[in-house]
């Protein structure tokens, strides 16, 4: 498990980026209520405390909150009635938007090295394919069309999946025949990342963040 002084280094990271003008960070700030419905330029444009960052890492780790982040890591809770005290939140799942979720969760078996966890209903219109700790849920809808998005949106990632070896991974889903949206690319945002993109127009951003 990572320790509270990795988690410190995260949300500095992070303050660091803000600062810098990376509008890659603005899906991580959303996580907080009060930027839910910013822009990316809206979100660099407002003002990021290390405490607000702190936040981010905290949910982003599956906490409440900083002090529950903190708190964690002592496994005997203070007071095991306390139910609040001791509830977190797990991680989001991504669901993404496909014309056809058998074909999408193939793709993602095939193609991504994932396993299909389910398939609902029949025909089914609801799935979840997982790799690791990885998970995506997979929703029918009629007609998936992002290119008027996309083409205000520059790199629309739905999806980002850290990694511990992104060399690896990137090797494994080129031989397995993946759609490399983006190649492996060094950011100045203190990660290496590429990115794929399924059938139905969906990108997933596969990263390493370098953690000094």
């Amino acid at each position: 498990m990572p320790t509270i002084q990795t988690h410190q280094k995260r949300a500095k990271l992070l303050c660091r980026w803000h600062r810098d003008g990376n509008t890659s960070i603005g899906e991580k700030v959303r996580l907080l209520p009060r930027f839910r419905d910013l822009t990316d330029q809206e979100i660099l444009n407002a003002p990021l405390t290390l405490m607000q960052a702190q936040e981010i890492v905290a949910i982003e780790a599956g906490f409440r909150n900083w002090a529950d982040l903190k708190a964690h890591a002592d496994p005997v809770p203070a007071n095991p009635q306390d139910t609040d005290a001791t509830a977190h939140l797990s991680p989001a799942i991504p669901i993404l938007f496909v014309s056809d979720v058998p074909r999408a969760a193939q793709y993602y078996s095939d193609a991504l090295g994932f396993e299909i966890d389910f398939l609902y209903g029949e025909p089914a219109y609801y799935g979840s394919v997982s790799r690791d700790s990885a998970c995506l849920h997979l929703r029918f809808v009629g007609q998936p069309n992002f290119a008027e998005l996309a083409a205000r949106e520059l790199s629309l990632i739905v999806a980002t999946i850290e990694v511990s070896d992104v060399k690896a991974i990137f090797q494994d889903l080129t031989e397995r025949g993946a759609e490399i949206a983006q190649k492996l690319t060094i950011q100045p945002w203190a990660g290496t990342d590429f990115h794929v993109r399924d059938p139905d127009g969906n990108v997933i951003s596969f990263v390493e963040f370098r953690v000094n």
